[in-house]
């Protein structure tokens, strides 16, 4: 296709960060009996085999701004590193070079991965990660003799913290980090190209990035970073290390402009020399779909939409056209730059993308459509009567398990194998299951297991005005679960109900409340592919108040409590702390949108997970819902310490068990987390649920855990009655 460097190392059978640390020999003291993918994966996902081994995995985090699950490993004072023979990055690339492809190797940096992880809970008070970055520096240099040794000319280091605000302690760090790097591997052939993206480079760390000893190339993102390119064109200038332009976006779907990309690549060169740039797209496209020819290929296909778009074989090809266009001149590509520019005039001003309606509606907003009617302690008292639900009560947090045969069912229902109607049975005999299955276990807040639901953007998405799908436009979340997301093209408004009935008739089945499950405004963005026409606060807020009337219909429909799940808050925050508070106001406002049309007897929920909160912990307060679940099993108690620190006002429900596992998380471990709770937490506002939704777990495990859960709670209730 015209790619000159082409990856390795670049695939994962979970994640690329728990390779690295695999690979340097990072591994927790409690993984040391295992070996080989038994210790990959029980780091990964737990590892649980009666009388033999039972260790918890390690915790999950947003990589950056994105909805990537990476695995933090936990370090301490002790960690030390150590080279695996025959490692994954070595044995990637001779596989490649012995089918003929010379590749350049990847790895996360040195600094990033340590930056990455987590002091464990276990680290003595003041340890810093940096103590460690000689020993792990050691390690990488001894890997990169390595490939040197196998043929290698280059290896990628990725280090996104360089588009962070970093502290002059880790400004620092980077430089001996890259100083001691290159004087072990000095006089070896192989060159180092630094990686940056998600983000510009802000001047100061543009001038830290291109004055690191032994880096021969530094990329950086120019579809997040534009303004920071004249900068960093300037500090390139004066150095002789060549610059990487990231000028095709590797995080969406849409063409990219390859006239402007071509403009910024020819500038590039003007400055530096053709010698000295590289063509690229923006990051890795890991967050991007393979190929739009199953799009093509697919029944029905929405021809307009794909001609907007671009998945990664095609941004491949986007990034070699650009190259041979500033190589050989524009006419050697002509046709191609003919076409890309009608792709992109005719996204632009299509009449599928302006609903002014919607946009009317959007500008009549009023602040008091931001504001619950009564203050919490009102509104809790209301609740409080009208669903009588004892302390310590217990709830999930929305999905039970997604059988292969739901999914069929779910398939079938698509292809039109099954009519309507014997669809809806199917369904309601699955809703009917799970509502008498919580019935049995003695759960006190009920949901109908969303059976209906292949995912929670997905779902919605589907249902909404303005958002189109793919067909197999899948993502990698984590491991082996992936997404396909919306693609969000135009405005957005919901023509009708979209939970309504399922959950009017999953209450209809039971006294106990029966839970609405809403995914919230901000991870419908975030976990999309949205238009990049116009600011994503636009397109938040149109969302909300699609959101807002499925809410105002819940109620209207009997049901006293709604979960507007927002998963994806903390994961839309800017990566520059400058851009916080523009974004932190739109997005509680997006959610107070979506969730305050209802009255005070009306409790809302909402869930977030696998990100950390402590910064934006005043934000998380004015979304302002009656109850919060949070992920908690996989953390320490650093998350709860921040709740209590804020004195966080409302209800909350820390999970008290790991859903990603199939290890069944004993009673006396879930004691534990409640006691952990307690010490932070108003012991009369604590829920007990699982991390997350239970759809990718069996019924069997969900059952023996959610059994310890309820257990867990009646003995809570017990002792605070005998207090």
């Amino acid at each position: 296709m015209g790619i000159d460097h082409i990856p390795s190392n670049d695939f994962s059978l979970y994640d690329h960060i728990l390779d690295a640390a695999v690979t340097f020999g990072a591994i927790p003291p409690r993984y040391a009996s295992l070996q080989g993918l038994d210790l990959y994966f029980a780091m990964a996902r737990g590892l649980q085999r009666p009388g033999s081994v039972d260790v918890a995995s390690l915790p999950m985090s947003k990589y950056f701004d994105t909805n990537y699950h990476y695995v933090p490993v936990p370090l301490t004072p002790a960690t030390t590193f150590s080279l695996a023979a025959n490692s994954k990055p070595v044995q990637e690339f001779l596989e490649a070079k012995a089918l003929g492809i010379q590749t350049r190797p990847y790895i996360v940096g040195p600094m990033s991965f340590l930056l990455l992880a987590r002091a464990s809970k276990d680290a003595t008070s003041g340890f810093s990660k940096l103590s460690l970055l000689y020993s792990l520096v050691d390690q990488y240099a001894a890997l990169i003799s390595e490939l040197d040794a196998a043929g290698a000319e280059w290896i990628q280091l990725d280090e996104p913290h360089l588009v962070m605000d970093l502290s002059a302690q880790e400004q620092a760090a980077y430089t001996e980090a890259y100083t001691r790097l290159a004087s072990k591997i000095g006089g070896k052939r192989i060159k180092v190209l630094v990686a940056t993206y998600f983000e510009g480079l802000e001047s100061q760390n543009a001038e830290l990035a291109f004055a690191l000893p032994g880096v021969h190339a530094v990329h950086v993102d120019l579809v997040r970073g534009l303004d920071s390119f004249e900068r960093v064109l300037a500090i390139a200038q004066k150095t002789d290390k060549s610059v990487s332009l990231g000028v095709v976006d590797g995080r969406n779907v849409w063409k990219a402009d390859l006239s402007h990309a071509v403009g910024l690549v020819q500038q590039a060169v003007e400055v530096l020399g053709a010698k000295r740039v590289i063509v690229a797209s923006s990051c890795s496209l890991l967050h991007s779909p393979h190929s739009l020819d199953a799009e093509k290929a697919a029944t029905n296909a929405d021809l307009e939409m794909i001609d907007w778009m671009s998945f990664a074989v095609e941004k491949l090809s986007e990034v070699a056209v650009v190259t041979k266009a500033v190589n050989f001149g524009s006419q050697s590509v002509k046709e191609a730059l003919d076409a890309n520019k009608k792709s992109v005039t005719s996204r632009l001003t299509s009449t599928r993308i302006h609903n002014p309606a919607v946009q009317e509606r959007l500008r009549a907003v009023t602040p008091a459509m931001t504001t619950r009617k009564s203050e919490y302690l009102t509104r809790r008292a209301v609740q409080t009567k009208l669903l009588n639900l004892p302390k310590y009560p217990t709830t999930t947090i929305g999905s039970f398990p997604q059988t292969a045969s739901l999914r069929r069912i779910r398939a079938q229902f698509k292809k039109g194998s099954i009519k309507q109607d014997e669809y809806e049975r199917l369904l309601k005999e699955e809703i009917a299951t799970v509502v008498k299955f919580q019935e049995k276990l003695d759960i006190d807040v009920l949901v109908h297991g969303e059976a209906e639901r292949n995912d929670m953007v997905e779902y919605f998405g589907e249902m909404l005005s303005g958002v189109g799908f793919t067909k197999n436009g899948w993502v990698q979340s984590y491991g082996s679960r992936c997404v396909k997301p919306p693609v969000i093209y135009g405005d957005v408004s919901r023509p009708s109900a979209m939970t309504v009935a399922w959950t009017k008739y999953a209450q209809s089945l039971t006294s106990r409340p029966m839970k609405g499950m809403l995914t919230g405004p901000l991870t419908i963005l975030c976990w999309s592919f949205v238009r990049d026409d116009q600011p994503r606060e636009y397109t938040a807020k149109q969302i909300a108040l699609a959101v807002r009337d499925e809410v105002v219909d819940l109620e209207a429909a009997g049901i006293k409590v709604i979960q507007i799940d927002e998963p994806a808050i903390r994961e839309g925050l800017p990566l520059r702390r400058g851009k916080w508070n523009a974004y932190l106001k739109w997005a509680v406002d997006s959610f107070l949108l979506a969730s305050c049309g209802v009255q005070d007897g009306t409790q809302i929920h909402s869930h977030m997970c696998y990100s950390d909160f402590e910064d934006i912990m005043d934000a998380i307060i004015q979304l302002d819902c009656d109850v919060l679940s949070i992920e908690s099993a996989k953390s320490d108690l650093k998350l709860l310490q921040a709740f209590q620190e804020r004195a966080y006002p409302n209800e909350l429900g820390p999970g008290v068990f790991d859903i990603h596992t199939q290890r069944v998380a004993p009673q006396a471990e879930m004691k534990t987390r409640v006691d952990q709770m307690k010490s932070c937490l108003a012991w009369d506002r604590i829920w007990i649920n699982p991390d997350c939704g239970l759809k990718t777990r069996g019924w069997e495990e969900t059952e023996a855990v959610l059994k310890n859960m309820v257990q867990t709670a009646k003995e809570f209730r017990a002792a605070a009655a005998s207090a």
